[in-house]
């Protein structure tokens, strides 16, 4: 295809993808109330009836100005049309980019996208799960005899960074065994990183949380570990499969094959019957004898 075939190719694929994501936003304004109930639940809201529900830390939700509860609205239903069409505009990337791609590349990107999704909605479950933790613990350095009022935009846009932190956290071990498979790196070489690996997702999840508290850091961290592993032995597995098949594919570049050098044992000579007896050739004549000695 020329580069104006490619470009109109991918203008038609966004704008697909663009009208999915209109369709769902529309539904998510229909119920744009039971979406911001679900946002919202994490907070410990104060109740006036009850000054000592949450001993302190607690908050009240407010809107300042006049727009503000309509922006609120478009922000949170746009974001809600983005997330429930994710399959459908990763579909459409897989087929502009799948033309491009051999047989079984196209088999990698398949599985990377029927493995990718699953784990990220695991990553926004894991911060749906963490957020009540993180919302409590960032309302208790406020002074005590103050009552926080949270603006919904400030909350919402704490809540879509955590989302996306734990959803791309996920997509790391898939990432590894993509890489794997590619042949970039080897399962052993994954494995000999471990400590590593340990300590740098516990850093990533002490400053991806917004909160200081070990119990979030630990809630993201712990599966990242596990998945970690997992991909590992996912590696390990692919690089004994390919070495049944090729035993000289673990070899550098500049290393040499190992070569077969044991004596095999030869058979004895065997007789052949010739089919007729062979014919004498005839004489040659002197004048040619002449010939071949003055070339010669």
């Amino acid at each position: 295809m020329a580069l104006a075939d490619h470009l109109r190719e991918l203008r038609n694929r966004v704008v697909k993808s663009v009208l999915v994501i209109v369709v769902f936003t529309i539904v998510a304004l229909i119920f744009h109330k039971q979406i911001e109930s679900l946002l919202l639940k994490p907070i410990p809201q104060c109740d006036p009836a009850d000054p000592t529900k949450y001993e302190g830390r607690c908050a009240q939700v407010s809107t300042v100005g006049l727009t503000a509860g309509f922006n609120w609205m478009l922000k949170v239903a746009l974001t809600a049309g983005v997330v429930a069409a994710v399959p459908v505009w990763l579909y459409q990337l897989w087929a502009f980019v799948a033309p491009g791609l051999h047989r079984h590349e196209r088999k990698y990107t398949l599985i990377f996208m029927a493995c990718g999704a699953p784990l990220f909605l695991a990553g926004v479950g894991c911060a749906f799960l963490v957020m009540p933790t993180t919302v409590e613990v960032l309302i208790s350095f406020s002074p005590t005899a103050t009552t926080p009022i949270l603006p919904p935009d400030d909350y919402f846009d704490i809540a879509t960074r955590m989302v996306l932190v734990f959803g791309l956290a996920f997509e790391f071990p898939l990432l590894l065994v993509m890489l794997n498979i590619v042949g970039i790196v080897t399962g052993k070489r994954l494995l000999g990183w471990w400590r590593g690996m340990v300590m740098a997702i516990t850093v990533f999840a002490a400053f991806a949380t917004p909160s200081a508290d070990p119990v979030s850091m630990l809630v993201l961290a712990a599966p990242i570990w596990a998945l970690y592993f997992i991909a590992v032995g996912i590696a390990l597995f692919n690089d004994r499969r390919r070495a049944r098949r090729n035993p000289d594919l673990a070899l550098d570049d500049e290393e040499a094959s190992h070569l077969d050098l044991s004596v095999q044992p030869v058979s004895g000579p065997e007789a052949v019957e010739a089919s007729s007896a062979p014919v004498a050739s005839a004489p040659v004549p002197a004048a040619r004898h002449e010939q071949m000695d003055d070339i010669t």
